[in-house]
């Protein structure tokens, strides 16, 4: 699996309409494609969860 792959399963639902329309014009002004600039974008709504779930756990584990 490649970096872009792995950044695109983060998009599903809203964050794929997101990823989608601020792709075209962030990669028309860097050097990154569309597909780039939308994994970029799903990397960070991936990481998001992670560590929204990461608190919760550590909330939960600290109300024990």
């Amino acid at each position: 699996m490649d970096a872009v792959s792995f950044g695109k399963a983060g998009l599903t639902g809203w964050r794929a309409k997101v990823a989608d329309t601020v792709a075209g014009p962030v990669a028309r002004r860097t050097s990154a494609t569309d597909d780039q600039v939308r994994a970029a974008i799903g990397a960070l709504f991936l990481a998001l969860s992670v560590l929204y779930v990461a608190k919760a756990g550590k909330e939960l584990a600290s109300n024990r």
